[in-house]
């Protein structure tokens, strides 16, 4: 269940973090950019985490 549950934050602040990004760049906020940038790679992480315990059978 674990491997569900990460994945779908990780494409969840992914999802948020290009929206954020593209609402910097429309606005030409490089706050805002960075704040999008930095969601999108935690979604990356929280997705690649989701794919390990799912190799591993959600024993970590």
């Amino acid at each position: 269940m674990g491997e569900f549950v990460d994945k779908v934050k990780g494409h969840t602040n992914e999802a948020i973090g290009k929206a954020k990004r593209a609402i910097g760049e429309a606005t030409d906020r490089p706050d805002v950019t960075a704040e999008g940038d930095v969601q999108e790679a935690k979604g990356d992480l929280q997705k690649g985490a989701g794919s390990v315990k799912g190799a591993l059978g959600d024993k970590i």
